[in-house]
């Protein structure tokens, strides 16, 4: 597939941030960015905060449990 260039002018932080993400996942910047607009175009990240939100939504119970063990005072923690 013949390949486009692009140009876009982001913040200093984002560009840095776009580069070491790329590098963590082992691509160039062009592709990481490629795979970003093909997952957000195909449904993927919106689906997946989806996913996401479900699952926080059926069990808050348990990480409001967590935080609420963890602000306990020292002698009021159940056993």
């Amino acid at each position: 597939m013949a390949k486009t260039q692009l140009g876009a002018r982001v913040d200093a932080d984002v560009a840095e941030l776009a580069k070491k993400r790329a590098a963590d996942l082992g691509l160039s910047i062009g592709d990481y960015l490629a795979r970003l607009v093909q997952d957000d175009a195909s449904g993927l990240r919106a689906r997946a905060v989806d996913a996401a939100s479900r699952f926080l939504a059926e069990h808050q119970s348990v990480f409001d449990d967590a935080e609420d063990a963890q602000q306990a005072p020292g002698g009021a923690r159940a056993a």
